[in-house]
């Protein structure tokens, strides 16, 4: 459409859903909406109109408005996701969820918690907290990201080894079709068998089946107690057997299982001018964390487990936290990931993969070789949650002519001859689109292009993303 007629096209949605809820995009709405984080939008990328819709019926309005007339929508949410999934790639009307904050229940019989799809991860975790609850999802992005993304793309983060990604704790989701259609499955119960689980189409879709605009979130009994340490091991063995003993020793409690490699650790603490926990030098370095409900005894029983792995030979040494300080100070080196450009570590080229974890000490190795054999001095971080098969790899560009497609390419391939996923947590958006069928077969495809084309017949929710 050319100007005029973008200007045609806010008019109509806003006199269908008022004029408040559809403008023409400022300077900065352009700027805020055609990039990702990290991400920018494509050449061809602009925005129509900026639709801002308080309600599930003013959602479903544009939506059928812009299905009748094929025009693309890009539905949008904290704009904190990793893929590329939220950047428009063509000419659009931007659906931004921000304004969708309404907590509409909270069911303390059913420890469940029904929000819009606006509303903030760390407003969800804070109610919660507020009725002796606990929401286990928890990312870095927490203060910014919203619920209607983090399902949309299956979140994972550090606490997935024992409440699962996103698609476990969501027991109900209310979405709208391309056509306009309102899905309300908002339903509470844990044990519902009546069919399809519908709600499975919406959650890790990334918005390109419909749009998110509430869930149904399950809430936990609140911990009384966290226990965390930071340990120094001479390598993966000795990862894989303190992963065993954990399981063995904590159960269900086992709640965080965080691998650092050795160059992660050191720009982590000293590249960032930060006193190290732990003295550098051992093989890798694992941020183990329990949650239980006994204050008075959980303390001591995972100061035993950590001792009885000193005395074995799995642990080469380690720091107990013995504060709410001294735990922030532990999990701030796994997290520096979000400092790396201060460190120097920065353009940086991000991986995010998985395969079994008995693998990923192998899968390592493989990536550091097929990395070297073809570039020489690339400087390369490994770090992950390892315990639910997940690896993070930073691979820095500046300094390096190498083209990151290349890159990419052997990282990926290394990754599927293991039957790897080329994505773990992240998505695929647009930055992985062209991998995808190195993670899912071709029938895997098929199906996927089945229900996209069922659902969204004339392509209009968020092109050029996932398929």
């Amino acid at each position: 459409m050319d100007p005029a007629g973008d200007a045609e096209v806010v008019a109509e949605l806003a006199a269908l859903v008022g004029p408040d809820t559809v403008v023409a995009p400022t300077a900065d709405d352009l700027v805020r909406h055609t990039e990702g984080y990290g991400v920018e939008a494509t050449a061809a990328a602009r925005i129509i109109a900026l639709a801002l819709p308080r309600t599930t019926a003013q959602a479903s309005a544009i939506l059928a408005w812009c299905n009748e007339r094929r025009i693309a929508v890009q539905p949008q949410g904290g704009l904190t996701g990793l893929a590329g999934g939220a950047a428009p790639v063509g000419p659009c009307v931007v659906v931004s969820m921000q304004r969708m904050r309404r907590i509409r229940e909270l069911d303390r019989a059913a420890s469940t918690i029904t929000v819009e799809a606006g509303v903030l991860l760390e407003t969800v975790q804070q109610a919660a907290d507020a009725v002796d609850l606990l929401f286990p999802l928890d990312i870095g992005a927490r203060g910014s990201c919203q619920i209607g993304g983090n399902v949309s793309t299956n979140a994972g983060g550090n606490r997935v080894l024992r409440f699962g990604m996103a698609r476990e704790l969501v027991l109900g989701v209310e979405a709208v079709l391309a056509d306009g259609t309102i899905v309300d499955a908002l339903h509470k119960m844990a044990k519902n068998n009546a069919g399809y689980d519908v709600k499975q189409l919406f959650i890790g879709s990334e918005g390109t089946l419909g749009i998110v605009t509430a869930v149904v979130l399950r809430l936990f009994p609140r911990p009384r107690s966290v226990c965390t340490a930071l340990c120094g091991l001479a390598g993966y063995a000795a990862v894989l057997e303190l992963l065993q003993q954990a399981r063995s020793a904590f159960g269900p409690q086992l709640t965080a299982f965080e691998v650092m490699w050795p160059a992660f650790y050191r720009v982590g603490t000293l590249d960032l001018g930060r006193q190290p926990p732990l003295e550098a030098g051992h093989g890798a370095y694992v941020l183990l964390e329990t949650m239980g409900l006994d204050p008075a005894q959980d303390p001591a029983r995972f100061e035993a487990v950590i001792t009885a792995a000193l005395q074995s030979g799995t642990i080469a040494d380690a720091v107990i936290a013995q504060s709410q300080r001294e735990t922030n100070a532990l999990w701030t080196v796994r997290d520096s990931s979000g400092e790396w450009q201060r460190a120097g570590f920065w353009p940086e080229l991000s991986f995010d993969v998985s395969v079994s974890t008995g693998e990923i000490g192998a899968l390592v190795e493989e990536l550091d070789a097929a990395l070297a054999r073809r570039w020489a001095g690339l400087d390369v971080l490994y770090f992950g949650h390892v315990a639910d098969g997940n690896l993070h790899v930073g691979v820095r560009m500046s300094g390096h002519s190498i083209p990151a497609r290349q890159i990419e390419e052997a990282v990926y391939a290394v990754v599927a001859a293991r039957r790897g996923s080329i994505s773990a947590e992240h998505g695929i958006g647009t930055l992985k689109r062209d991998f995808l069928h190195l993670s899912r077969s071709p029938e895997e495809l098929a199906l996927m292009r089945l229900l996209k084309q069922a659902m969204d017949p004339r392509g209009i929710l968020n092109p050029g993303k996932v398929l």
